[in-house]
């Protein structure tokens, strides 16, 4: 378990449009606080729920230490966990029966010290629900409506643009451009508050800023504003947090919810291979 991911620091496309309703879902609320994707997961050691966050940039799903010690979780054995540019050790494997509306989670963890994130939210992080959830599922977070939606059949229309979606080892990424470049593969991350972290191939404009982004560590990143093009899709004026070296190896960045969550929903069919983008809102 070397890639294992946690950074907060977040989808989209379109390659053509698809008319056709989709079927009715299991439905799940959400709330979208601090830029990210908050949701109750139950647990029977637990009245009250815990507060995960939604996180498809998250290599396996995390508990927080603190919150594994208090419920008396047996620790697993100790992994080296990667993050944006630093590393810290965590547990794996965890063991936690957990829920999430009424579909079962993952068994299996990483727990680490997610305090650092803690700090800058209103709430306490008890972990994040990761990719693994995503794979052989529809689900679509409607940021209109602040509702999860999993689907069951894969043979599903949503109305809306798409653009390829590739699941590789324990990610998931989409191609998109920065003003103008190449089409890169990025990493698709609602556990990412900021709109883009980015991997410029050749860097012309000097960046304007430096912001501290919060995962493993707090760590100083220069900002720009950026042009961003995901399949037909143009986003302007949009603040990137730029980069020297990978973040992780074959990805030009990560793609978050600072842009996810201007549209009205987002569709991840990891079934079929896509992402599929509902309608632009209206940005203030």
């Amino acid at each position: 378990m070397r890639w294992l991911r946690l950074i907060t620091a977040f989808l989209g496309a379109a390659l053509f449009r698809v008319q056709a309703a989709p079927q009715t879902p299991a439905e799940i609320p959400f709330q979208f606080r601090e830029g990210l994707i908050w949701v109750a997961v139950h647990i029977p050691q637990s009245v009250e729920p815990l507060n995960f966050l939604l996180d498809t940039g998250a290599s396996a799903s995390v508990i927080n230490l603190r919150t594994a010690q208090r419920l008396g979780l047996k620790q697993g054995k100790k992994a080296r966990v990667i993050g944006v540019h630093s590393t810290t050790v965590g547990y794996w494997p965890t063991r936690l029966a957990s829920r999430l509306g009424g579909l079962a989670l993952p068994e299996d963890y990483l727990a680490v010290d997610l305090q650092k994130l803690s700090e800058v939210c209103d709430s306490p992080v008890d972990g994040r629900v990761g990719v693994e959830f995503f794979r052989d599922r529809i689900v679509q977070a409607d940021f209109a409506g602040r509702k999860i939606r999993v689907f069951s059949s894969e043979s599903q229309s949503f109305p809306g643009e798409v653009v390829p979606l590739e699941i590789r080892g324990c990610a998931m990424r989409l191609p998109l451009s920065v003003n103008g470049g190449k089409s890169q593969w990025t990493r698709l991350d609602t556990g990412c508050a900021s709109p883009l972290q980015w991997v410029p191939s050749n860097l012309r404009v000097k960046p304007r800023e430096r912001r501290i982004a919060v995962g493993l560590d707090r760590v100083s990143i220069a900002q720009l504003t950026t042009r961003v093009r995901i399949g037909t899709t143009d986003i302007d004026g949009v603040p990137t947090g730029l980069h020297t070296k990978e973040i992780f190896p074959g990805e030009a960045g990560l793609l978050g919810n600072g842009i996810l969550a201007r549209f009205s929903s987002v569709t991840i069919d990891a079934i079929s291979g896509r992402v599929i983008l509902g309608p632009r809102l209206i940005e203030p």
